[in-house]
């Protein structure tokens, strides 16, 4: 079996194929996934027209698995960080929300996605983004400097969860929350499956149960852990188990 820096460096090289806008990379991305499957089924919720005004062309590459800024709360002064920003597709939505006096970060592993992102920011001019290149397990902020903590179908593809999620924590102020939106299974994964790279960069093979995802973010110390959207898709495992994209939020 593949160990977990194999994983990550397959998974960076789909996204970078993807950031070039490598057709066929986008293509086998999508058939293979629970987000975004334009070629399976669309388990995202709709943008709003409203946020369709705030996302510059090429911005959404349509990778997500839902909507994660329309359960974050987010108000005006506020700083929020993008976990997994790809394109920066969230990062713009949140944007409109903070206002001049807030500020939104991106982060990605992939030098591709960040360079793609900044060319968006520049066909808009919004002063209030900026992406960084870093890793989600070890993230290139200072403690206790984030409002909310927002990501959408990215953490499914880093084997180590508990990581992330210690990291949002670590991030995040007094009081702060997180909203993610991700793919999770209602059974266990085939070890088949599991070694699979081209379905753990399609969102599969990295989703865990859901029961077993929930327990992470408790363990780690989060309050009022809340599933606010559930939506099962079509795509079912070897096992016979599901897999479905949810949305969570919880506060430190």
């Amino acid at each position: 079996m593949e160990n977990d820096a194999q994983i990550k460096e397959e998974v960076k090289e789909k996204y970078a194929e993807i950031a070039k806008g490598n057709v066929n990379a986008i293509k086998t991305a999508k058939k293979s996934c629970g987000c975004g499957c334009s070629d399976v089924v669309d388990i995202s919720l709709s943008y709003s027209d409203e946020d369709k005004a705030s996302i510059p062309d090429g911005a959404d590459l349509g990778l997500g698995c839902g909507t994660p800024t329309a359960f974050a709360n987010i108000k005006e002064g506020m700083t929020v960080l993008d976990l997994g920003s790809g394109a920066g597709i969230d990062c713009f939505i949140a944007a409109k929300y903070v206002g001049t006096d807030g500020k939104v970060i991106g982060v990605d592993m992939t030098a591709e996605m960040i360079k793609k992102a900044n060319e968006n920011k520049s066909k808009i001019n919004t002063a209030n983004v900026e992406f960084r290149l870093g890793e989600i397990e070890s993230l290139p902020l200072d403690s206790g400097t984030v409002d909310r903590v927002i990501s959408n179908c990215v953490i499914n593809l880093v084997p180590d969860k508990q990581k992330v999620f210690s990291e949002i924590h670590r991030v995040l102020k007094s009081g702060g929350k997180f909203t993610v939106s991700d793919i999770v299974t209602d059974g266990k994964i085939s070890e088949e499956e599991r070694k699979d790279a081209s379905l753990w960069a399609g969102c599969v093979s990295g989703a865990l149960d859901k029961k077993d995802y929930l327990g992470i973010i408790d363990n780690v110390g989060f309050k009022e852990i809340i599933v606010t959207s559930e939506i099962k898709n079509d795509y079912e495992l070897s096992s016979g188990a599901g897999l479905f994209s949810i949305t969570v939020t919880g506060t430190k």
